[in-house]
């Protein structure tokens, strides 16, 4: 029992015993999802088409309200100090400056998003609890997003909102059903990693 407990499978397997350990491992490998997420894009401006905001809610929804808000922060964290994260959009800056920019207010509204789709679900796991916390969370990073960039990028709010949330609404519907396939499959088949 003691050699198989230092060997490499002992020790790994002791290591990610460890909550603080697996949860870092969590929500760090969110965040770079999220990433991933981030260069599958349709560069169209103000606001490009990407995938990103599907791993923002999927982040919630596996984590937790916390530790999903907590993956978005790292995410952030990571594209201000110069990781190429963000969405790679013709004429973006990089790092810290990216949170002044159109997607600014998108970016900032990641964590608070993925904080409600967690919080609701461990309310309640049902699929429709789950759609509804997703077209919420959707709905707040539109509003803030859209807002962001009305107000001080575009000097109006109402061509903020057709330019930044109205155009992907239908993107967003598709992208909440997606998400919900993925986690309930997901869910499913790994019932304890989780």
């Amino acid at each position: 029992m003691a050699i198989k407990e230092n060997t490499k499978d002992g020790i790994l397997a002791k290591i990610l015993a460890r909550p603080h350990l697996a949860d870092f491992i969590w929500i760090f490998s969110f965040s770079v999802l999220t990433a991933v997420a981030a260069q599958i894009t349709i560069p169209v401006e103000p606001v490009p088409f990407t995938l990103q905001t599907m791993m923002v809610l999927l982040s919630g929804a596996f984590l937790g309200a916390k530790k999903g808000a907590y993956s978005q922060l790292v995410y952030l964290a990571l594209g201000v100090l110069g990781f190429p994260v963000f969405a790679q959009i013709p004429d973006a800056t990089i790092g810290f400056a990216r949170l002044f920019g159109p997607t600014g207010g998108y970016l900032l509204s990641f964590p608070v998003a993925s904080f409600v789709v967690g919080y609701f679900i461990e309310k309640n796991k049902s699929y429709i609890n789950f759609v509804f916390s997703m077209f919420i969370a959707n709905l707040l990073i539109l509003l803030i997003g859209s807002l962001y960039l009305g107000i001080f990028f575009l000097g109006n709010i109402i061509k903020g909102f057709e330019v930044g949330a109205v155009v992907f609404l239908m993107w967003e519907v598709v992208k909440v059903f997606v998400a919900a396939s993925i986690y309930f499959g997901v869910s499913k088949k790994y019932k304890k990693t989780f």
